[in-house]
């Protein structure tokens, strides 16, 4: 399409002012090759639109743009007196950006079921169930989360839970052009804010739950939430809405939408589970849907799986799956990269866990799932990022404090911050709980040797869980990213200790 179609998009998005477009000249007959909000990434024909940072307005950058190529600028800014391509002021860039990158690939939403998936905790591993179940009833399904980007059998690295728009729409084009009938995706918050899903067609979504998270980025939780009811808001009257009655926000999320279906534990729900038993074999239980009963046998673990669970079974039950396809998806999975991942083995004398709890429910979830495992100590290693949300720190040391034996508190991803300073107020909150708790509490800045002593100085039957970081496979530290791995360094701990029991 040239530029000039690409532009006149601009009349059908909702809720979008914009100035009057130009009629005639040689940049709007220029064949599109693009839209970027990158002037790094701008070829000969592209649409580039400025957005409004927190740090700079992309408008600024325009120059440059111009420069490689750009046919045409949309911004919330006006042009200046020079400029030499069609400049298009809007009242929401970020808006724009969207929507014209949903017109660039075709709506590649609209040529597929698309499932989005929206929380605090559980995002991942839901997505990974839901994609199984797809996958096991003939439907090719795309994936796209905090762990990875998938298509078919081809995986990425994720560079973030849920791209800008541009790459998004890229991606799910590729998803159609790979013969995907479905994408499963993991949709943020700073997604939902930044208007990053404007313009995609979703076909179902799941609300998993609502904790303290990302306060840094957002006002207070009512703002956060308010993100979160944006994908509700944009569901189409026909798309099932799979919401968590179990957490509070549920109740509002049920009155937004047309097509509501709720699951729960506790709770009297559409989707709910039959009796519960918890050990590290798995789960093997009877969920209860308005469409059958499905058996559930998973190599998952825990409470907090159950939700994710509950939550894949009655998507996959409104979009018409087989109950025979969800059940052999169900136990397909084998386990979530980071998510409770046991990485000893029968062999060893401990049990080792790494899992990417990194907020104080997601550690506490993680802790009660593992207490009962434990049949003696139960040690946690663990740290809070820099440069986020500081409100949660003490909150984790609470947590980490009141459920463990032995807590190792240590580095995560202190960024630019002092990863010292960031230790002393996890520990803040975790000398609070002790003076009602019988937990020992220890320090140690390098997270590697923190994971090593942990293990090392474990006894047999303890249980380790090493938090925070799960997937990930490096250390953001003084600006610098650094490779490192949570699993890696417990598979050396292991060996360590497997090599000393043999002397």
């Amino acid at each position: 399409m040239t530029v000039g179609d690409l532009l006149r998009a601009l009349d059908r998005v909702p809720g979008l002012a914009h100035s009057p477009l130009p009629g005639s000249g040689a940049a709007l007959v220029t064949q599109c090759t693009g839209v970027t909000h990158d002037s790094r990434r701008v070829g000969q024909g592209a649409i580039f639109a400025a957005l409004v940072g927190l740090k700079a307005n992309g408008a600024v950058f325009a120059p440059q743009a111009i420069a490689a190529g750009a046919s045409a600028i949309v911004s919330e800014s006006p042009a200046p007196a020079d400029v030499t391509v069609p400049w298009i002021v809007v009242n929401d860039a970020r808006l724009a950006l969207a929507w014209l990158s949903a017109e660039f690939f075709y709506h590649p939403s609209r040529e597929m079921s698309v499932v989005g998936i929206t929380g605090t905790n559980g995002k991942t591993t839901s997505s990974f169930l839901v994609s199984a179940i797809l996958d096991a009833a003939g439907i090719q399904c795309g994936l796209m989360g905090t762990v990875t980007y998938r298509i078919g059998d081809r995986a990425f690295d994720a560079t973030r839970t849920t791209p800008e728009a541009p790459d998004l729409q890229a991606f799910m084009r590729d998803m159609v052009a790979g013969g995907c009938g479905a994408c499963v995706m993991e949709v943020s918050s700073h997604a939902l804010a930044l208007k990053r899903v404007e313009g995609i067609q979703f076909g179902a979504a799941i609300f998993t739950n609502l904790t303290r998270d990302h306060l840094d980025f957002h006002a207070d939780m009512e703002d956060y939430f308010a993100a979160k009811r944006r994908l509700f808001e944009m569901l189409p009257a026909e798309a099932p809405a799979v919401i968590n009655v179990d957490d509070p926000r549920g109740a509002s999320l049920i009155e937004l939408v047309k097509r509501p279906v709720t699951y729960a534990i506790n709770k009297t729900a559409d989707v709910s589970p039959g009796p519960l038993s918890y050990s590290l074999a798995g789960l093997d239980f009877e969920v209860r849907t308005p469409h059958g009963a499905v058996h559930v046998r998973s190599g998952l673990v825990g409470r907090p799986n159950v939700y994710n669970i509950l939550a894949a079974v009655g998507t996959a039950v409104e979009l018409g799956v087989p109950i025979e396809a969800i059940e052999e998806g169900l136990q397909r999975l084998p386990g979530v990269p980071g998510r409770f991942e046991v990485v000893s083995s029968a062999a060893d004398d401990v049990t080792v866990v790494v899992d990417y709890a990194h907020t104080d429910d997601a550690l506490r979830n993680l802790l009660e799932t593992a207490r009962p495992m434990a049949t003696r100590r139960l040690i946690t290693v663990f740290g809070a990022g820099g440069d986020r949300d500081r409100t949660k720190r003490p909150l984790m040391g609470m947590v980490a404090a009141r459920l463990s034996d032995v807590v190792v508190i240590t580095s995560d991803n202190p960024r630019g911050e002092d990863p010292e300073r960031i230790i002393e107020e996890v520990k803040r909150g975790a000398a609070a709980e002790i003076r009602q708790s019988n937990a020992s509490v220890v320090t140690e800045v390098d997270r590697r040797e923190a994971i090593l002593e942990a293990v090392r100085g474990a006894s047999p039957g303890d249980v380790v869980l090493i938090a925070g970081k799960g997937h990930e496979k490096y250390q953001e530290i003084g600006g610098r990213r650094l490779a490192f791995d949570d699993i890696e360094v417990a598979h050396e701990a292991l060996e360590a200790r497997r090599v000393k029991s043999r002397a």
